[in-house]
């Protein structure tokens, strides 16, 4: 048996930076990662960054096969550094395998055809998520079935494409595609486009969608593949329709990587939706066993991973105020075209909660850098509270969005008034010159 001070289960954002700041308190680490292509976790590898890079590329008319190529190369370089980054760390040693808990301080893997068992006092689960795939007939095996990982790696764009599910992944795949030149079709078996999002927002998301030529399909299921002879596919859905394409996306969300872990052989307990269940300090139900980023449920994003890390070293190593009670707002951005940003409630979400508010909204259009960048498209709306004249929310849809938003963060958490945003000296032509207007509420 092999011990350690500390035992980390995957490579992801959360993982690499413990696993640094562990070697500097010269503790002993174990690193684990089951597949080589995965160092550095799901952003670099299979999300993050290839997609953003291809939704560049799309949009600059890069050529569907070079932006693939380009994307590859990127992803390479940047898993290459994460890797020198832990293996060329004397403190911690680096395992490709997969690991599997034997009992709470105990965790089985191979290594060159041996079974090797390691044991820590402390453990670090940060095995992310995985595709979640819909029950269907037919064979999902098939050539022309797709995930939103292996999709990316397919090198001839899609003539034909049709993405089952109008989550946030669906729409950056449908906008994506279709800026490379795919006819995409989207299947969702909601009534409405972003059920979640300012309905307003929601319908100008819509409007700008259509407008480039994608299509939707509202209260529909896919419930079957069918291969046909001609090198296409036809999807018969619940109300009748059919739908024909060269390839299918099943964006039908990720679930926490838990499968594989033998969490049966431990205390550690899940969360009825499959994640494992962590307190506000990120411990799970076992002392000195933690759950960071997507494994633990909630948003899946990597600056969330990140801010895990901050939190378990704050718990650790800190004066343990940091959580996940402390945390503040979390803004997220969908890079469709034109980008959609969000941070806080909607204004139905402030109502429900009590506020009175009120709000302010901007026509992309209206604005003079929007016309210095010739991208007149989109909506922006900001919520505040009456009473304290504190920002609730904001919801913005239109370009640098997810450069905005991140001001607007920061506002809220420093509960500034909407005010400070509204009379703010900005410099111009710049979009953040918005606010002035945007944040103009009587």
């Amino acid at each position: 048996m092999l011990t350690y001070d500390a035992i980390i289960i995957g490579f992801g954002k959360a993982g690499k930076k413990m696993a640094g700041e562990l070697a500097t308190k010269d503790w002993k680490v174990a690193m684990i990662e089951e597949d080589p292509k995965m160092y550095g976790g799901t952003c670099i590898n299979i999300a993050c960054i290839p997609t953003k890079t291809l939704v560049h590329d799309g949009l600059k008319g890069v050529p569907y096969g070079e932006a693939i190529e380009r994307k590859n190369s990127v992803v390479e370089k940047l898993r290459a550094s994460n890797y020198k980054n832990i293996a060329d760390n004397n403190q911690i040693s680096l395992y490709e395998s997969v690991a599997k808990f034997r009992s709470d301080k105990e965790v089985e893997i191979e290594v060159e055809g041996k079974t090797e068992v390691l044991t820590a006092e402390h453990i670090f689960i940060n095995t992310g998520a995985t595709s979640n795939i819909p029950p269907m007939k037919g064979d999902l095996s098939l050539d022309k079935v797709y995930t939103s990982t292996s999709l990316i790696e397919r090198k001839e764009l899609p003539g034909q494409l049709a993405i089952i599910g109008a989550g946030y992944i669906g729409l950056e795949y449908a906008s994506m595609y279709q800026n490379f030149g795919s006819e995409v079709t989207v299947i969702t078996p909601d009534d409405e486009l972003l059920p979640n999002e300012d309905p307003e927002i929601a319908a100008e998301v819509q409007k700008i969608m259509e407008e480039k030529g994608i299509r939707f399909l509202y209260g529909a299921k896919a419930e079957e593949i069918e291969e046909n002879n001609d090198d296409l596919v036809t999807l018969p859905l619940s109300n009748g329709e059919k739908v024909t394409a060269n390839v299918v996306l099943l964006a039908t969300g990720r679930k926490p990587n838990v499968e594989n872990l033998g969490l049966d052989n431990t205390s550690i307990e899940l969360t009825e939706g499959g994640a494992i269940k962590v307190n506000d300090h990120l411990e799970t139900t076992v002392d000195n066993i933690w759950a960071l980023g997507d494994v633990r449920g909630g948003m899946q994003f990597t600056y969330i991973s990140l801010d895990d890390y901050r939190i378990v070293a704050n718990h650790l190593f800190g004066d343990k105020k940091y959580s996940l009670e402390t945390r503040k707002n979390v803004p997220y951005s969908v890079f469709i075209d034109p980008p959609l940003s969000r941070v806080g409630m909607t204004a139905k979400e402030a109502e429900d909660k009590g506020f009175e508010i009120a709000e302010g909204k901007l026509m992309v259009a209206s604005h003079p850098r929007a016309h210095v960048i010739n991208d007149l498209r989109g909506l922006f709306k900001v919520v505040v509270d009456k009473e304290s004249g504190k920002i609730l929310g904001a919801s913005l849809f239109g370009p640098e969005s997810p450069e905005l938003i991140n001001l607007v963060k920061l506002a809220m958490d420093l509960d500034a008034p909407y005010t400070y945003l509204r009379d703010q000296m900005y410099n111009h032509p710049v979009m953040s010159e918005s606010f002035n207007d945007l944040f103009a509420i009587e």
